[in-house]
């Protein structure tokens, strides 16, 4: 079979909720990571076969085919790209990604660009169902799903929950896990470790134009008391706010290409396609099922956990890498290296390329070789993506 390989990968800085991104339109965010993509490997537009657009909330300023109107909003793609926009509930453009490597390893394209978009400032996050339920025209759950699930609201703060009581997390190692997060992400900052992975965006401030290129969630001034401090999101469970992902806004984008592309066009690869593998399992205590897709790729791909030299879990919630960690028995020093969402936030459908981006070129700065990629997704589903570094 034919060898998917990775050009370039890059992520807008994130944004907090209400913060210096939520000027800017979500089609016109995910615009920007197309551009970027498209002018930092020099590719000819017209060469990209498709634009496979991650978004969960598509409604609002993310409804009519977000991906599309990306590409119309783009500078540099043409009118005759194609894209399209998928969800994967937070894994969505790490599903991207695969439906980009898989189309490439098939032969039936040769020139992909995985992407994601999520403005959670401006299109707030389940707003696609709750206007649905306010306007009395139906829930999600069928009659059919209630039938098979009676009384159970699925929910991710539940599954989470769920999670630390299950492996016997203390709200204390919940919070150090918290602050370890935000302080690889400042030391990743100020170490300027995010430099080839961020590409800044033009915002309006009270005092004039400037370039967002710092992602906002991090708490530079942040403490184990300050985390500790924060209030329960249930009072009888464990997580806060501070143990959670923060709500972001941002875009990511992530070249795929062929062996004959990168022939035919003089690019340069930064990474190969080892493994795509995705799962499903238990949709109630849902954030779980990385533990077991990771199980799954290694098993598929005939390695071990000790031979990979990075790991991305996303940091949906603590308890999900920890549990991750507990059950992989992987090392806590490759995790997360330059810290996870619970530091730099989770823009749901931008989260996969975004770790993705930040995974390749992390790998590469340190030398290393094999690098694992996992997200949990609503409903029970988990994406994982080895790659090699190049």
């Amino acid at each position: 079979m034919a060898t998917a390989y990775i050009v370039d990968a890059v992520r807008t800085a994130g944004g907090r909720r209400g913060g210096r991104l939520a000027g800017v339109h979500p089609v016109d965010l995910a615009a920007r990571s197309l551009d970027a993509i498209v002018a930092r490997t020099g590719i000819d537009p017209t060469a990209i076969d498709d634009v496979i657009m991650g978004c969960v909330t598509q409604a609002g300023q993310q409804a009519m085919q977000v991906g599309r109107n990306a590409v119309l909003a783009s500078k540099l793609l043409p009118q005759s790209t194609p894209a399209v926009s998928i969800d994967r509930q937070c894994g969505s453009s790490q599903q991207a990604i695969q439906f980009a490597a898989q189309a490439v390893m098939s032969g039936v394209q040769d020139v992909v660009i995985a992407a994601g978009v999520e403005s959670m400032s401006r299109v707030p996050m389940g707003s696609n169902a709750t206007f649905h339920m306010k306007e009395g025209l139906g829930h999600y759950k069928s009659p059919g799903l209630e039938e098979k699930y009676p009384g159970i609201m699925f929910s991710q703060f539940m599954g989470a929950e769920m999670i630390v009581r299950k492996h016997g997390f203390t709200k204390d190692e919940l919070d150090r896990f918290a602050l370890s997060s935000h302080q690889k992400a400042i030391a990743a900052t100020q170490a300027q470790a995010f430099a080839n992975e961020i590409v800044g965006v033009e915002i309006e401030t009270p005092e004039g134009p400037a370039m967002h290129t710092v992602d906002e969630g991090i708490r530079f001034d942040a403490t184990l008391e300050s985390i500790a401090g924060v209030k329960l999101l249930n009072p009888e469970g464990s997580l806060t706010a501070a143990s959670s992902s923060q709500i972001c806004d941002g875009s990511s984008a992530v070249l795929v290409v062929s062996e004959a592309a990168l022939k035919a066009h003089g690019l340069t690869p930064i990474a190969r396609i080892h493994n795509l593998t995705v799962t499903a399992g238990d949709p109630v205590i849902m954030l779980e099922e990385p533990l077991f897709a990771t199980d799954r790729a290694l098993q598929r791909a005939g390695m071990k956990i000790s031979d990979i030299d990075l790991y991305e879990v996303n940091e949906a919630f603590a308890s999900v890498p920890m549990a991750w960690l507990k059950h992989t028995g992987a090392d806590p020093e490759k995790l997360n290296v330059n810290g996870g969402a619970i530091a730099l936030g989770h823009p749901l459908g931008a989260s996969g390329t975004k770790l993705m981006a930040t995974l390749v070129h992390a790998l590469r700065a340190r030398g290393g070789k094999y690098g694992l990629q996992t997200m949990c997704e609503g409903g029970g589903v988990a994406n994982v993506t080895i790659i090699e570094a190049l």
